[in-house]
């Protein structure tokens, strides 16, 4: 009597990996520029069409961003053996403009918070502001005021991935770090990372920690911070927090054919571009770097003096993905080189 039933399930489990199947393949398509996207902007070159044209956009910038593309192709050919579909929680992280066709995938301490401003003026979201500058730091990072992919259903979140201009902005892998335990570790304000994350790592990684520490968690030194990262027992647990994930991990390069990756060492160039391509760069600007306290790589060096070449090492092949992908070389002030 329970044959049925037990044919009727492997037809639904097979039918489930047949549309998650397509949504996979879908997603590895380099995407192909379409001439209609919603009604009004019929008669505009959409963002992707301008890019892969080719005849309004400066031809040295052009290649440079088609050189990133193919090393990021090869290295994701070389490096990934395992293919997997995506699912929602992949797509989290992937902000939605609907009105000028854009994909944004926001990874922390890469200029995040003034990507999201400068969407937030391009889709509304910043009310009567048009200078993203003018949109508080944290309104930036409140949920709701910009779309995410995973938001979308299925079919929806192909023609995005098929129709928009999918870019992304990166770093060097140990700038990004230090500039990730800089801020959350070393910071009097941000006492939400420190009992949540600071107390978990001063417990697991300090000898005879006080009470005080063990309460508290300011006083995470960066040795802590990168024994916490390496240790097995950690993502076992739960997922890296955003602003030490791998940038691989938070936006799925080797899944999703990124259009543009913009670098974070070429930030207002590569923003320029990205606008340019949207047409946009008449209406809003990419906010100018004014900080003197940006985590450089000598400041990162000065922090990793202190890591054994051991430890040095372990943390390389956490993050040798990122380095592969966006074509970033081993620093020269690592040990174990």
């Amino acid at each position: 009597m329970r044959k049925p039933k037990l044919n009727r399930t492997v037809l639904v489990m097979s039918l489930g990996c047949f549309v998650m199947a397509i949504f996979y393949f879908q997603n590895n398509l380099k995407a192909a520029p379409v001439s209609k996207r919603s009604s009004g902007q019929k008669s505009r070159r959409s963002p992707l069409q301008t890019l892969y044209d080719g005849d309004q956009v400066e031809s040295a910038l052009q290649a440079a961003h088609q050189g990133r593309r193919e090393l990021m192709e090869e290295a994701c050919r070389s490096y990934t053996r395992k293919r997997r579909v995506l699912i929602p929680e992949d797509l989290k992280h992937i902000i939605v403009d609907d009105q000028h066709g854009l994909l944004y995938c926001y990874v922390p301490k890469v200029a995040c918070t003034n990507w999201k401003r400068v969407l937030m003026v391009l889709t509304g979201a910043a009310g009567p502001h048009s200078n993203p500058l003018a949109i508080p730091a944290n309104e930036a990072h409140v949920p709701g005021n910009l779309r995410a992919l995973s938001e979308y259903s299925t079919s929806q979140i192909n023609q995005r991935l098929r129709s928009y201009l999918k870019f992304v902005f990166v770093r060097e892998p140990f700038e990004r770090l230090v500039s990730a335990y800089r801020n959350k570790f070393t910071r009097s304000y941000n006492t939400a990372f420190h009992k949540r994350y600071g107390t978990k790592i001063v417990r697991r990684h300090r000898t005879n920690p006080q009470p005080e520490a063990l309460e508290r968690g300011n006083d995470v030194s960066f040795e802590e911070f990168v024994y916490y990262l390496v240790d097995p027992a950690t993502q076992r647990e739960e997922p890296f927090n955003e602003h030490w994930e791998r940038v691989h991990s938070l936006c799925h390069p080797c899944l999703i054919h990124y259009d543009v990756v913009g670098k974070y060492e070429t930030l207002e160039q590569d923003s320029r571009y990205v606008l340019q391509l949207a047409g946009v760069d008449g209406q809003v600007a990419f906010p100018a770097s004014s900080k003197s306290t940006r985590t450089t790589g000598d400041m990162a060096a000065q922090f990793f003096s202190n890591i054994s070449s051991f430890y040095q090492k372990k943390l390389y092949n956490l993050y040798r993905m990122d380095f592969l992908l966006f074509n970033y070389s081993t620093p020269d002030y690592l040990k174990f080189r």
